[in-house]
């Protein structure tokens, strides 16, 4: 089968493996078939690895230079786009470096004729948000030099359509308390709509996709996907950055179609989706999911252990809410406390192929972190789904009992259903970076993945009501939030939208916090990030793409189409 044909599938009724239907609900089926395993044999180019090599080395020295001789506004041109492009991971010192000496100018340095200009708007803005996004917490007040003295901003700056986008991109950095980035927000985005449909390429195409897709919420190789093109568009690209972006992406592409062959070749063997046909295929949906938390070629170990928790999470989730019974549940949730192979014994037989595949592929685990002397970090990947499944019960009972909780308690509970057990799981892959410290202060449920869990919890709860309430098994936030306070469904959203984006500001505030008095690392940091800007792209319009395979285009730019160079 082709892969148009392939992506052409129709939906088709799947049958009940206990020949009747417990619930209504039906997903659609994987599109995929076997079109990855044909990646098995792949060979890494040398030739390609050589060149992006060369390419490197000429970057750092243009990177050398620039840092001593060249004016902020330069430097901040550099770094954007070097970020932009996804190549930023080859040159963290480099970056650190230039960022380091823009923010000590921007402070009363010596160099004060290499500030950026303070009354241009689009080097204001981009200058702010690079340096947020490095960990400074630099002041947003430089932005009220753009008001009138009435409050407002300045009509002038309604045709700087540049300006505008950097301020835009700039104001998604806010944290709580910072009216100005709030009315920045609104200016910006109600100007650049207004403004939009009357621009030419590549500037529409960047007001665009920012309007839909704002590049700090964004994940970074379908962000770089999209920018190559812009980047390319411009007559002011550096070609040897270009180059280097184009051959890179296609290189670590290759990387990526490798592993997701070897994770399509784990599911077939599982074959939990004949066992189970209820329940959802989505092992490439949750490939991509794992990649974009860290894309980077060091961190396959880490890639498999998330990908391999997330399809299996995703078939457990649909055990809880499509398949099992309540009596069923509770064995299931019983067995998985215990976590030994003879608690799966009095188990449903469905449900025992999904108990044993969740402990051999954890067991693989073991193996691998035994190998690496951090054998004592399986504890955690227990943990976190010993967590979630209690929550899945927790559920259960709920509905069971026909019982509609509080807001407080659907929160509570669901909080780990979201991101809190998927950061878990995200941090056991990261080799020597990972300490005991680390685990514990995630598994204690800190502020920033309390502000992470919850805006998972509460776009997918937002996108998913309907479809929850179709499916007639648990309640979802919008109907708790409905039921406990005697409002409509859009004023719940509308209360939810600002919980959720209270979260975001909250998100901001430890980020800053935590790079610089907390001594997180950064790389665990930007996985945190990165999770919460899953539920970002993931679910759009009100759709949850990873369910309904809604992501297809963005598997087909990362896995399938290389870049033309």
């Amino acid at each position: 089968m082709s892969l148009h044909q392939v992506l052409a599938s129709q939906a088709q009724t799947p049958k009940s493996a206990f020949g009747v239907e417990r619930h209504s609900l039906i997903y659609v089926p994987n599109i995929w078939g076997d079109h990855f395993l044909s990646y098995a044999s792949m060979e890494i180019d040398t030739k390609l690895q050589q060149r992006v090599q060369e390419l490197k080395e000429e970057v750092k020295k243009m990177l050398n230079v620039v840092v001593n001789k060249k004016s902020d506004s330069y430097i901040l041109d550099m770094v954007d786009n070097i970020q932009r492009l996804s190549v930023s991971y080859h040159f963290e010192n480099e970056i650190d470096a230039m960022l380091k000496q823009v923010h000590k100018n921007s402070h009363g340095g010596e160099n004060q004729h290499q500030l950026v200009n303070d009354d241009d708007l689009y080097a204001t803005a981009l200058r702010f948000r690079l340096l947020r996004q490095q960990g400074y917490n630099v002041s947003c007040d430089v932005f009220n030099k753009f008001k009138e003295c009435r409050g407002t901003f300045k009509e002038s700056l309604m045709s700087d359509v540049v300006g505008l986008l950097s301020l835009y991109e700039a104001t998604h950095l806010r944290v709580h308390g910072e009216d100005v980035l709030e009315e920045a927000l609104t200016f910006s985005r109600t100007h650049l709509q207004s403004i939009a449909p009357r621009l030419s390429s590549p500037l529409s195409k960047q007001v665009n996709h920012a309007l839909y897709q704002p590049l700090w919420k964004g994940f970074q190789r379908l962000e770089a996907r999209h920018y190559l093109s812009i980047y390319e568009e411009d007559d002011s690209h550096n070609e040897t950055l270009l180059n280097l972006a184009k051959m890179d992406f296609n290189l670590v592409q290759k990387v990526h179609q490798k592993e997701l062959s070897d994770m399509t070749r784990w599911w077939r063997d599982l074959d939990l989706t004949n066992k189970l046909p209820l329940a959802r295929d989505r092992i490439v949906e949750s490939y991509f999911w794992a990649l974009e938390t860290y894309f980077e070629p060091e961190y396959v170990f880490a890639r498999m252990i998330l990908c391999i928790y997330i399809a299996l999470v995703t078939v457990i989730n649909d055990v809880y809410d499509v398949y099992g019974t309540y009596e069923d549940l509770e064995l299931f949730t019983h067995a998985v406390d215990r976590w030994e192979t003879s608690a799966g014994e009095q188990l449903p037989e469905y449900m025992k192929a999904c108990y044993k595949g969740l402990l051999d592929s954890y067991s693989g685990f073991e193996e691998k972190l035994a190998d690496e002397g951090s054998l004592y970090l399986i504890h955690y990947t227990r943990e976190a789904i010993k967590i979630l499944v209690r929550a899945y019960f927790q559920r259960a009972k709920w509905f069971k009992e026909k019982y509609t909780p509080t807001m407080d308690e659907y929160i509570s509970n669901e909080l780990h259903t979201s991101f809190y057990t998927m950061a878990i799981t995200s941090f056991v892959g990261m080799g020597g970076l990972v300490t005991k410290d680390l685990m514990d202060w995630v598994l204690n449920e800190p502020k920033i993945i309390k502000a992470i869990s919850l805006i998972g919890r509460l776009q997918n709860d937002m996108s998913g009501y309907k479809f929850v309430q179709n499916k007639e098994q648990r309640a979802s936030a919008v109907e708790v939030y409905m039921n406990q306070y005697s409002v409509t469904e859009e004023e719940a959203k509308m209360e939810l939208t600002k919980q959720t984006d209270a979260a975001w500001k909250e998100l901001n505030q430890e980020m800053l916090h935590l790079h610089s008095t907390a001594g997180i690392p950064k790389p665990f940091l930007q996985i945190i990030l990165n999770l919460a800007r899953s539920s970002e792209v993931l679910i759009k319009n009100d759709e949850d793409g990873f369910t309904t395979t809604g992501i297809k285009d963005f598997i087909v730019s990362l896995f399938i189409e290389p870049v033309r160079v």
